[in-house]
């Protein structure tokens, strides 16, 4: 797919690996939409950016979500990129007294249903494009999951699920493709809880790995050591389950 001259929309854009995305995009003339929650953040990051515009918006908000959809079908309908990359997650451990079920409804609400719903709300404008694209971002813990993020992980695992029956879906009448990003453990702020700034990789090798593999079409997009970890999980589940928590 071309990855140029386009109009695409980034949540989470104003850091990490949405902002490192934004970057080369923007430099490859596309137009880039930054969404996200903090409007200051999001317009430090689109100053330095050609082609590039800071929208706030609350993914988890129902009446931000339908602003957003109705700004950008009426000042970008050539809208035909859309990146999921917006996450959070907490670091904890299963106990009686960990919080799972309040920590777990904010990240679904985040990582899987909002997600959920832009993409169904953008669909239509995605729909009317020669060439469009759905860029879902899930994780290597999509496979295995770690129980020092117990629930990031579970919505990652839906994310991915939730991609593969998109793909089929619109591959039946609709020229959008669709591609699932799987970074391993990255260094940016969102990581720094669980070792990122330590063992992660930079944002940008996840970037560019990204915009690489859409000028390709390759769907399925295992960034690092994503690659190897999968090939292992799918010959020893139990193994990898053990290897991804191993202290």
């Amino acid at each position: 797919m071309n990855i140029s001259n386009k109009t695409v929309l980034i949540t989470g854009g104003g850091s990490g690996i949405g902002f490192e995305v934004a970057k080369l995009l923007s430099a490859q003339g596309n137009t880039v939409l930054l969404v996200g929650r903090t409007e200051s953040k999001l317009k430090k990051a689109a100053e330095g950016l050609p082609n590039t515009v800071a929208i706030r918006c609350d993914i988890t908000n129902e009446k931000d979500v339908n602003e957003l959809i109705q700004r950008v079908s009426e000042e970008y309908p050539d809208l035909s990129v859309l990146i999921n990359n917006a996450g959070l997650a907490f670091a904890y451990t299963h106990s009686e007294n960990a919080g799972a079920f309040e920590k777990s409804t904010v990240e679904f609400a985040t990582n899987y249903f909002s997600l959920v719903r832009l993409t169904e709300g953008f669909l239509p404008l995605l729909k009317a494009q020669p060439e469009a694209a759905i860029v879902n971002v899930t994780s290597i813990v999509a496979f295995a999951p770690s129980v020092r993020i117990p629930s990031y992980s579970d919505s990652k695992a839906a994310v991915h699920s939730y991609t593969l029956s998109l793909r089929h879906t619109l591959a039946q009448d609709t020229s959008i493709k669709v591609f699932e990003l799987m970074p391993p453990l990255v260094n940016t702020e969102f990581s720094k809880e669980i070792g990122g700034e330590q063992n992660g990789i930079p944002p940008i090798e996840v970037a560019q790995g990204l915009v690489d593999a859409i000028e390709k079409d390759e769907y399925e997009i295992k960034i690092g050591q994503t690659a190897d970890f999968r090939a292992f999980y799918l010959t020893a589940p139990n193994e990898a389950f053990a290897l991804m928590n191993q202290e």
